[in-house]
């Protein structure tokens, strides 16, 4: 090649003598083929060179390459129980040609290729041979990296299975009709606007892609007489023809391709949807737009998390001033308004109902939600009369399938909200009020759905320590009578160990459909605060404790047995957690199973009574946070055993209390000791001498922690036996 003019240099570079000069040479026989693959998972003293590749190919306009590489099985690294696993899990039992893994084996990984830069001009692959260096110019830079595809292949197996395994959508009581009314709609002409948004859309591209077919190639090692034959082509074969004509410049010309001036660089972004923004660019955007932007992608948010995503030291106040211009507030959280998500002239999606219906069908739904934690679908589109896959659309928003429940709301309640902005929480309340009247008139439903469930519960009315003291020493005067008349009685008589315990068993008035998964808020169970109402006392006055009201069906034998095994094994247990218990036994039933038809609480309450257990009294303080179904309190009384009787005995002036500290005999495991029994203040609760200060709540055999005699009770978890 002809040699530039030498530049001519300044007095000061004199020093800078040329050492060497070599001959450059352009190659162009690989130039729009040759690629660099680079694997940055791997060291460069760990090559792939050495190991087999089954296939590879390539898709030449989006520059992507996929290659197919051998495992070695016979490693001693090689786990062979982990690889035979995750077969199993991709392929499942069957064998078929189309499986990834031939040999009910991982052997073999994918490795998938994304591009490390789109702008290669100023990259080359360059080969140094007898003073002449010879470069060719790079088609691409591509970053091969291990692809997990196989796992994806694996969850739809699992999704598969599941989905077959139910039959159907069980989330809910809820049956789909065989037929289904369908709207027929027309495209209209799409404008100019729309086609390029289109154009743009992700799906549109991900369409593009897809459509490109792939490319079969033959791979040759490093070694293979192929390869040796293609690494010729890295040489200029022509080093004296035209050629290598673009490296003959001028001086000024030579210089600027060897230091080009400075250009700004063309930002790339990367495929996405078009209305997806990163949280630097939303960042960028006014305070409002930000709040409006997140609140339309997520749908529901509580105000912490919003705060959270903007920008660190914004302002509360303003974030509340612009919050409540995009959204309303539900149980404590913020959730999207209607109009937001379907503005003025917009249509559904799926069935092409205007926008301003789809609005009032929505604020109807978020409506429910301030009123009840659950919903059912049926119901609603019952009364908002839209089709199915926007009534959907709506809940999916906001809510969850759970099993028997219908649709629960997204997210808990967010009581410290409200509690820390009572003006904001009494301004949404009013507008949610204005929104009610609205849909009073649009829409028919009884009054009945007006009025929130929790309107009609019972307000929980808070005794201090001291009231809750006299009472029970107001009832122990009066029970005292009837309590030494029943104990003469039954030391001349004997009592049966199931009968003549004296001991009353207090049983809470439950509503017949009480769900097993009751919502969080409380419900009417007799006790205030751990003080017994009267209501909750009188048989005569209640008629859900079985003496008068609706009769109760009779449990199921697999419901019997599941109580029956489950407070053999745990001898005390709250109403809340036999309910657990009870959903574990559930899952690991399989589907269609009988006792998957609805238990109420009242069932199941009943079917404890009857399995010779009874519920006890405990005085919770005022203050405790424990549910309504963690004050229930259930133990065994009668298991068969000599000791029924004798432990009965002590329970009964245990129950009532005495007026001075007394002692009694207890017989349990073959060891004797005295128990101080206390005053009437702490009901079912014993004082063990020999433990400091520990007050336990047991049955005839066993006994279990509540928490120290002098303070507030709280459930533990330890047990003691005597």
């Amino acid at each position: 090649m002809t040699s530039p003019p030498p530049l001519t240099m300044a007095s000061g570079e004199d020093d800078d003598p040329v050492i060497q000069e070599i001959d450059v040479y352009l190659a162009k026989s690989l130039a729009d083929k040759l690629y660099l693959f680079q694997y940055p998972v791997r060291p460069s003293s760990m090559t792939y060179d050495d190991i087999t590749h089954l296939s590879a190919k390539i898709k030449p306009k989006q520059q992507k390459v996929e290659l197919e590489i051998a495992i070695n099985t016979l490693s001693p690294n090689y786990c062979r129980s982990k690889g035979e696993q995750i077969a199993l899990n991709v392929d499942g039992t069957t064998s078929e040609d189309s499986n990834t893994y031939s040999v009910k084996m991982m052997d073999k990984q994918t490795f998938t290729s994304i591009q490390s830069t789109t702008n290669t001009s100023r990259y080359a692959a360059a080969i140094f041979r007898k003073g002449e260096l010879h470069i060719t110019p790079l088609q691409g830079i591509l970053q091969m990296r291990p692809s997990f595809s196989y796992l994806d292949k694996a969850d739809c197996k699992h999704r598969e299975r599941e989905a077959a395994n139910e039959g159907g959508d069980s989330s809910q009581d809820e049956a789909d009709e065989d037929v289904k009314a369908v709207t027929v709609r027309f495209s209209r002409p799409e404008s100019e606007q729309a086609r390029q948004r289109r154009i743009q859309s992700y799906d549109f591209l991900q369409k593009k892609q897809a459509e490109e077919s792939w490319v079969h190639l033959h791979y040759h090692g490093l070694n293979d007489g192929r390869s040796d034959h293609e690494k010729l082509y890295l040489y200029c074969q022509a080093m004296g023809g035209s050629e290598n004509t673009e490296l003959v410049k001028t001086p000024k010309e030579y210089l600027a391709m060897l230091m080009p001036p400075v250009a700004e660089e063309k930002i790339v972004r990367p495929v996405g949807p078009s209305n997806m923004l990163s949280m630097a660019q939303l960042r960028t955007l006014p305070l409002g737009d930000q709040i409006k932007t997140l609140m339309k992608n997520v749908k529901v948010m509580p105000f912490a998390n919003l705060m959270g995503l903007l920008t660190p030291g914004t302002d509360s106040t303003a974030v509340l001033r612009c919050i409540q211009q995009v959204a309303l507030l539900v149980q404590g959280n913020w959730v999207v308004k209607s109009d937001v998500l379907y503005p003025k002239n917009s249509c559904s999606p799926h069935s092409g109902v205007p926008a301003e219906v789809l609005c009032r069908g929505r604020d109807f739904v978020m409506w429910r939600f301030t009123q009840d934690r659950s919903v059912m679908r049926k119901e609603i589109a019952a009364i908002i009369k839209l089709p199915p896959e926007d009534v959907k659309d709506f809940l999916e928003h906001m809510a969850v399938p759970r099993i028997n429940r219908g649709w629960e709301f997204l997210l808990p309640c967010d009581g410290s909200f409200i509690k820390k902005h009572p003006d904001v929480a009494q301004r949404q309340h009013m507008l949610w009020m204005g929104i009610q009247s609205k849909l009073e008139k649009v829409f028919t439903f009884s009054k009945d759905d007006l009025v929130s469930k929790k309107d009609l519960e019972t307000e929980t009315v808070h005794v201090s320590g001291e009231q809750r003291l006299k009472a029970a020493h107001e009832r122990a005067r009066h029970n005292q009578p009837s309590l030494e008349k029943d104990l003469s009685a039954r030391r001349q008589g004997g009592a049966g160990a199931s009968g003549g315990t004296g001991v009353r068993v207090k049983e809470e008035p439950v509503s017949e459909d009480e769900p097993m998964d009751s919502c969080s808020s409380v419900h009417p169970n007799g006790l205030v605060n751990g003080y017994p109402s009267s209501s909750a006392t009188c048989p005569a006055s209640n008629p859900h404790n079985g003496h008068g009201g609706t009769p109760t069906p009779s449990p199921s034998p697999e419901l019997r047995d599941f109580v029956w095994n489950t407070f053999r094994k745990q001898h005390v247990l709250t109403l809340s957690e036999v309910k657990r218990l009870f959903n574990l036994h559930l899952a690991s039933l399989p589907p269609g199973h009988s006792l998957f038809h609805s238990i109420s609480d009242r069932l199941l309450q009943d079917t404890i009574l009857m399995s010779q257990c009874k519920q006890i009294l405990v005085p919770f303080p005022a203050q405790s946070t424990a549910a309504a179904d963690e004050q229930k309190v259930f133990v065994v009384w009668e298991t068969g055993e000599t000791f029924d009787k004798l432990c009965c005995r002590l329970w009964g002036p245990v129950r009532t209390g005495c007026n001075a500290t007394e002692w009694a005999p207890v017989w349990c495991s073959g060891l004797r000791h005295r128990i101080p029994v206390q005053e009437a203040s702490l009901q079912y609760l014993v004082r063990i001498q020999a433990v400091s200060h520990l007050a336990v709540i047991g049955s005839p055999i066993g006994w279990r922690t509540i928490g120290p005699a002098s303070s507030g009770l709280g459930f533990g978890r330890g047990t003691r036996s005597l």
